[in-house]
């Protein structure tokens, strides 16, 4: 076991390497980087505006700036140096864990993962927990009256709720409860006189605001792991050692709870570990955008548009090793929930 976890760890290694690298490639193709953009700026003219009345004529980003000032802005940026120094000097940082710091804000990348990171972690946890509080015990009982009225009413119901995409189902819950009932908050996770609020009173402004958000995000995650349950269920009481439980004379719920419950669940056991770690660091990007939510999603999206590499790549960085970690974590959740299963072989 503690050689398959070394060999693991040791893989790491190339897959980081080959993500970053490819990543790094790709941005030395786009166009419209930093030193561009700061160069507009000193021309004093946007994207939006003069220069996309410029655009017709043909490229002209740098005509009216000094070549010694377009220099200085590649120095600022970093960009005066050839692309192969830059890769090596951003693995020297990131294998000291550091991110280094944003070109369009005033702070560095770990500062900006820390500031946005609640909003993800709020709109994450409580999708994730609602998702198996409902899915599980209704996938159980999916499985127990399979074919059923309630089974093929409640399968309706979450493939319906899975076939509506969560942004399309956000605007509707906005326009619905939030325009014409004015029930709910349109935007933000906290009202603006939150501070002022007592501990109840906080409390029950933060679960207003939270309620059409994970409304929105959940919805669409029950028909997966509901599914999943009933299926695995289905699959576990049809087998021998059941009906052997059965003959023994055992309750219906302690053959379904004490021994099927823990042989159906293993493929929920296995990515919990994946799902859970995901919530804190998984941000959506539309329902971000759309319940005005500044979170990671929100974030990430804005740093490609800008072009903020430090950023796309930090957070690259970190996230792709998060995943692999956790990805570990599940195999060895996998073993510990099933021991027949041997990595060494």
């Amino acid at each position: 076991m503690l050689a398959y976890i070394f060999k693991r760890l040791l893989l790491m290694i190339p897959t980081l390497f080959g993500v970053l690298l490819m990543t790094f490639v790709v941005i030395q193709f786009v166009p419209g980087g930093p030193v561009e953009q700061m160069v507009a700026q000193l021309q004093g003219r946007d994207t939006g505006g003069e220069g996309a009345a410029a655009a017709g004529s043909g490229y002209r980003g740098r005509q009216g700036v000094d070549a010694a000032r377009i220099e200085e802005i590649k120095t600022l940026y970093g960009f005066d140096k050839p692309p192969t120094e830059r890769f090596w000097m951003m693995l020297k940082q990131f294998a000291q864990f550091d991110l280094g710091k944003s070109f369009f804000y005033p702070k560095d990348v770990w500062s900006l993962i820390k500031e946005k990171l609640p909003v993800s972690i709020s709109l994450g946890l409580w999708t994730f927990f609602l998702s198996y509080m409902v899915s599980v015990p209704l996938g159980i009982a999916k499985a127990v009256r399979a074919g059923t009225r309630f089974d093929t009413l409640t399968s309706l119901l979450v493939l319906v709720g899975y076939a509506i995409p969560g942004f399309v189902l956000g605007v509707a819950l906005l326009v619905i409860f939030g325009g014409q009932l004015q029930w709910f908050p349109l935007r933000g996770l906290t009202s603006s006189n939150w501070e002022q609020l007592s501990w109840g009173a906080k409390v029950v402004d933060y679960l207003w605001h939270i309620a059409l958000p994970v409304t929105a995000s959940v919805l669409g995650s029950f028909a997966v792991i509901t599914m999943l349950t009933k299926n695995a269920f289905l699959e576990e009481i049809r087998k021998q050692y059941v009906l052997t439980a059965r003959a023994k004379g055992l309750s219906e719920n302690r053959v379904l709870y004490r021994h099927v419950m823990r042989n159906a669940l293993i493929p929920l056991v296995t990515g919990f570990p994946a799902a859970f770690i995901g919530a804190f660091f998984t941000g959506s990007l539309l329902i971000e955008t759309l319940f005005s939510l500044d979170g990671l999603g929100l974030l990430s999206y804005e740093a490609v548009i800008r072009r903020d590499y430090p950023v796309v790549l930090g957070t690259l960085y970190l996230f792709t090793l998060i995943g692999l970690v956790t990805k570990l974590i599940s195999d060895l959740c996998y073993l510990w929930v099933d021991p027949r299963v041997k990595f060494d072989k």
